[in-house]
């Protein structure tokens, strides 16, 4: 870690004491430690930036809770991705106010991609003045700094850097899970692909220093993590802007050999920089997980090639050939649009044939949402709504086939999964997450949440599974199962 980010790190930890200084008087006048509420739109790097600022509102002296009607402080960390997240953010906004009129004090926040737009930021001041602090997805570090200002002052506070090549580490954290966490691994992006926005909102790629990674990931294993996620926009491209240059696969068997470590997934991987180097470590590996994601977007040569993609529907299949052919177990799933600007149902169709060659385990289907500021956004041959939901149906409907299709060639076999949380329709119930990345329900003591156990996978309901568990035996309460078929106790 350079000298300057250990200033920094520092500089906002005085910041956190005089955050406490508020939190004093204010636990004097009130009774109680105020609260605070972190609501996250978007990706899993979204995600981790939340728990980033949740562990400074933490070392503030904040109590966190999910309820917005009940805390004095409400951070929106928000996503611009497609329009209709900056339109849930807007509407929420609204009851926010409401809120505010009846509880004055309360301090309402944005941050994330969506506010490294000018023009939400020139909305925000006009309509939504209420507003208290505005920070963009740079400058979250700053937020100690950010909150000390905000809590000392009545007017609008707005941060926005256009960009930055800084990253500043072991800020504090305050994990959702104790058991699984996302790591960065890299920030930004150079793809410029022409439907998205990442690149303007997120800046350009910057790598963050494989000691440091390993570093954070030991840490986590010691507190009780045995499954991390590391994260980047293309996390195949990591490495390139190190002064040392390392590979994303290099990274990965560091990663392994961390001991304690159990599981370990990745996203998001980009076709064109996918490399033989990652398929054979992938392989060999006893922990990377067997799931990729994959984005497509479109199956049209034409289309990719208007997107940006540089890559072709040819080469991507030969791509998802070899995976497969070299990991023959794999989950791959993937990204899709439809609706892209000129597209026909021909190019659907086009899309629907790699869908079916391909055989994905699960897609994302996504109609296409105009970003100002991108090359897509102004292009003509705007798909008309009709046309665009006829599409999209039948995509739909191809991915559905085929990813129910991929789930029921596991009916019937013994896997192990990682509890992770009570099933929200039974507690009798809980809810386990399978190394390809399936869901799966089966009765079981809260207690083993965070544990591994192995399941049977006895009903396929098309993208999860029931079943119920068993021990290391192949044992169930009173039945023995029969004979094991390459390590794997079959029914």
């Amino acid at each position: 870690m350079s000298n300057e980010n250990i200033l920094e790190r520092e500089r906002q930890k005085e910041y956190i004491e005089k955050c406490r200084d508020f939190v004093s008087a204010f636990q004097t006048a009130h009774g109680r430690f105020p609260k605070a509420c972190v609501v996250t739109f978007g990706c899993q790097m979204n995600a981790r930036d939340s728990e980033k600022l949740s562990g400074i509102l933490v070392q503030a002296g904040y109590t966190l809770t999910d309820a917005e009607e009940e805390a004095d402080f409400v951070l929106y960390n928000t996503c611009t991705v497609r329009d209709n997240a900056n339109q849930r953010v807007y509407g929420r906004l609204g009851y926010l106010n409401s809120l505010k009129k009846k509880k004055p004090h309360l301090k309402i926040a944005l941050c994330g991609c969506m506010m490294q737009e000018q023009s939400v930021i020139e909305k925000i001041r006009k309509s939504y003045r209420f507003v208290d602090l505005i920070f963009g997805t740079h400058n979250i570090f700053q937020f100690a700094e950010l909150l000390s200002r905000t809590l000392s002052s009545e007017e609008m506070v707005v941060e926005i850097w256009e960009g930055t090549d800084r990253i500043v580490e072991n800020l504090p954290v305050k994990r959702k899970y104790s058991y699984k966490s996302g790591v960065n691994i890299m920030f930004g992006c150079n793809n410029f692909c022409s439907y998205c926005i990442v690149p303007y909102v997120r800046g350009r790629e910057r790598s963050r220093e494989p000691k440091d990674i390993l570093r954070e990931i030991e840490a986590l294993v010691e507190d009780g993590v045995s499954e991390v996620m590391l994260l980047g926009q293309n996390v195949n491209s990591y490495g390139k802007n190190l002064e040392n240059s390392v590979s994303f696969a290099e990274l990965l068997k560091e990663v392994e050999k961390i001991e304690g470590l159990r599981r370990i997934r990745f996203m998001t991987s980009h076709p064109k920089d996918l490399s033989d180097e990652l398929i054979e470590v992938m392989q060999r590996s006893t922990k990377i997980c067997r799931h990729l994601h994959l984005p497509l977007q479109a199956g049209s040569d034409r289309i990719l090639e208007a997107m940006n993609r540089r890559y072709t529907k040819a080469q991507y299949l030969a791509l998802a050939d070899k995976i497969k052919h070299a990991i023959p177990d794999i989950a791959i799933t993937t990204d899709l649009i439809v609706g892209f600007p000129g597209e026909t149902p021909e190019d659907v169709e086009e899309t629907i044939d790699v869908v079916r060659k391909v055989q994905f385990d699960n897609a994302f289907t996504f109609i296409y949402s105009p970003r100002t500021g991108t090359p897509a956004a102004a292009m003509e041959n705007q798909v008309p709504e009709d046309i665009l939901h006829e599409g999209f149906d039948k995509l739909l409907a191809a991915v559905q086939e085929t990813a129910k299709a991929r789930a029921a060639l596991l009916q019937g076999r013994v896997m192990e999964a990682l509890v992770e949380e009570v099933n929200d329709q039974d507690p009798a119930f809980v809810t386990g997450r399978l190394g390809n990345n399936m869901l799966v329900h089966f009765k079981a003591d809260r207690r083993l949440i965070g544990k591994y156990v192995m399941v049977v996978l006895d009903t396929c309901h098309g993208f999860y599974y029931t079943g119920r568990m068993v021990d290391w035996m192949g044992q169930t309460k009173h039945t023995r199962l029969g004979k094991m078929v390459d390590n794997q106790w079959l029914n």
